[in-house]
């Protein structure tokens, strides 16, 4: 599209089928390299990308040529396959059903390269609130904005030393 411009960032999340915890240390920089590989070709742009051994956060600058359930359709479906192909585990891998789709605006985008491992590390501590299946994506998105970001809304240099420290 000419004369198209856009800032779309999003961070996605997703889960492991049942929330089981698949993902293993040994092979999961493999895999988050080719889901790298699979925004690339789709002509997004990755961030940064993290997780745990039952979900992974994605975040990404999206440019409006595709749809995100499209996307996040490719990156299941071919991540997937990989995992499978490459028998990681015995058993069959899959992804849930579903996605959880945040977006951020651009005086939040500097903090891409760190948010992952600092979400990382908010999730560890808050570990008996993420098992809970029961509890929300929305509820623990609201409980790390208050943890994480809001401390930090009207300081920008605090936020900066936020991601560097």
């Amino acid at each position: 599209m000419a004369n198209t411009y856009t800032q779309i960032h999003l961070q996605v999340i997703f889960a492991v089928k049942k929330r089981t915890g698949l993902i293993q240390t040994e092979w999961k920089d493999e895999l988050y390299k080719y889901i790298t590989g699979i925004i690339q070709a789709q002509d997004h742009k990755l961030l940064a990308i993290n997780g745990m051994p039952d979900h992974l956060h994605v975040f990404f600058g999206m440019r409006p040529i595709q749809s995100l359930s499209d996307l996040m359709q490719d990156i299941k479906q071919n991540s997937s396959k990989w995992i499978n192909q490459k028998k990681f585990i015995k058993e069959k891998f899959e992804w849930q059903e579903g996605f959880g789709a945040f977006s951020y605006s651009k005086s939040t985008d500097f903090t891409s390269n760190c948010l992952c491992a600092k979400i990382r590390k908010f999730i560890i501590a808050k570990s008996p609130f993420w098992k809970n299946t029961k509890s929300s994506l929305k509820n623990l998105r609201l409980t790390m904005m208050n943890d994480i970001f809001l401390k930090h809304q009207n300081n920008i240099t605090s936020l900066r030393d936020f991601c560097f420290t």
